[in-house]
């Protein structure tokens, strides 16, 4: 499954969420994940190196990529159970080139006037991009929410803003916390700095409607039975090449 974290806007954390789902995914539920960074800046090959250079914690693959990725990522799917593609914040060819083969893309927008300006423009190549990809399923999440409850009214408006268009907005969002940075100096994800906190529970319930599962657990039910579904095939297979020997 390829999962694309993109959009025009910079500035909105599409780095940090791609770094967080995948943590997510690999330690909570025992996915193979690789990561594939189309952003000049390097956000997430950095973090990743700085991950990979602490030996406790999960390791997670990841590739840099630019231009036409298509056939690239297809390859890389065939040996992962997800590839996470974080592509910066612009319209460009590893975009697109992405969004014909995903299965889901994220699309992060603060609650503010600039990046709600981006939502026409991200539709237009969304409604493109799946006459060529009809099974992709995207999707609009509101991220860095101020938390004082009189600005409440701005993170709905900026959902409305987004349900006027036909792409679908999740309800789970981010909220603007310090421990997003702090844990991603030093390769961590929020869930590894403070696995019962809100920051956790934030990514957890992103990923979760995303992927449309209940629960960790239910998505690593569903690769067990992915795995399974796989050896039986290779067994039904090697069976055939039996008879035909046979014959």
């Amino acid at each position: 499954m390829i999962i694309l974290v993109g959009g025009e806007k910079g500035g909105s954390g599409k780095s940090c969420l791609a770094q967080n789902i995948a943590v997510f995914l690999t330690v909570e539920c025992g996915a193979s994940v690789i990561m594939v960074d189309c952003d000049p800046q390097r956000t997430t090959s950095d973090w990743i190196q700085a991950r990979n250079n602490n030996g406790t914690l999960a390791g997670i693959n990841c590739v840099q990529l630019y231009g036409k990725i298509r056939n690239d990522l297809l390859s890389l799917e065939q040996h992962y159970d997800y590839v996470l593609v974080d592509c910066g914040g612009q319209d460009n060819l590893a975009l697109r080139a992405t969004m014909s083969v995903a299965s889901h893309v994220l699309m992060p927008l603060r609650p503010k006037r600039r990046d709600l300006k981006t939502v026409s423009h991200m539709d237009d190549i969304v409604a493109t991009c799946m006459m060529i990809n009809p099974k992709m399923r995207a999707s609009f999440v509101i991220t860095q929410c101020p938390s004082l409850p009189n600005q409440a009214n701005r993170i709905m408006e900026a959902k409305e803003v987004c349900k006027t268009y036909d792409i679908n907005v999740l309800d789970a969002i981010t909220y603007s916390r310090n421990i997003y940075d702090d844990s991603e100096e030093s390769g961590l994800s929020v869930m590894e700095t403070q696995p019962k906190g809100k920051a956790a529970e934030e990514i957890r319930s992103i990923a979760c409607e995303m992927l449309q599962a209940s629960s960790a657990t239910e998505i690593r039910n569903r690769l067990a039975e992915k795995q399974m579904d796989k050896l039986r095939g290779n067994y039904g297979s090697g069976r055939s090449q039996e008879k035909l020997y046979a014959v």
